[in-house]
């Protein structure tokens, strides 16, 4: 955990074709943007190192794009691989939160959402939900609206399948903000719960 009196978040991700990175930055933006440090860690290539990085943090965000209505392949190995901390318990009592990116609007991302909050579960984690109101659904909405896919779990993302990551939706991209930006507040008073509690 942080020792500069600041939460730190981890964000821990997979991206195949870059979409998915785009969002991860994004959800980086808003935790530091709300006062934390973060660290963004690619699962598919993560050291021993990036490892200690997320038994330190306060919160860890994870993501993927979702593949065949799951998390992707690689998202799936470093979960398997998480349960060497599942057995010492390391991650109890974390916070913990998700996003997710597919070709299709809806594109079964509430699966992907639901795994990572049951990983979460199974580590004793405490799951942050975007805690936003849905966007575009209404006559007098648009697709720029925040959260226009109306996700709760987590930041929802879609991008064209036929298009590079430079198509991440701005509003997909402002979403993923406010979630990083959540989960930042959220640690910052767990931080300070507990500092009371020790006191």
């Amino acid at each position: 955990m942080s020792h500069s009196g600041r939460p730190t978040i981890a964000i821990a991700f997979h991206s195949g074709y870059g979409h998915t990175a785009v969002v991860a930055e994004a959800v980086a933006r808003g935790a530091a943007g709300a006062g934390a440090e973060v660290v963004s860690i690619s699962v598919d290539t993560i050291t021993d190192e990036q490892w200690a990085q997320l038994d330190a943090a306060d919160a860890i965000i994870f993501g993927a794009a979702t593949y065949m209505g799951t998390a992707s392949a690689a998202f799936h190995a470093f979960a398997e691989a998480s349960s060497r901390r599942w057995f010492s318990h390391v991650w109890v009592d974390k916070l913990a939160a998700g996003f997710t990116n597919s070709g299709a609007k809806s594109g079964d991302k509430s699966s992907t959402l639901g795994y990572f909050a049951t990983l979460a579960a199974q580590h004793g984690m405490h799951w942050i939900s975007l805690g936003l109101l849905p966007g575009w659904d209404s006559t007098t909405g648009s697709e720029d609206d925040i959260n226009r896919l109306g996700f709760f779990m987590g930041a929802g993302a879609q991008s064209p399948t036929d298009v590079g990551p430079e198509a991440v939706h701005k509003s997909d991209i402002a979403t993923a903000e406010y979630l990083g930006a959540r989960v930042a507040r959220q640690a910052a008073v767990f931080q300070a719960g507990r500092a009371t509690l020790a006191a």
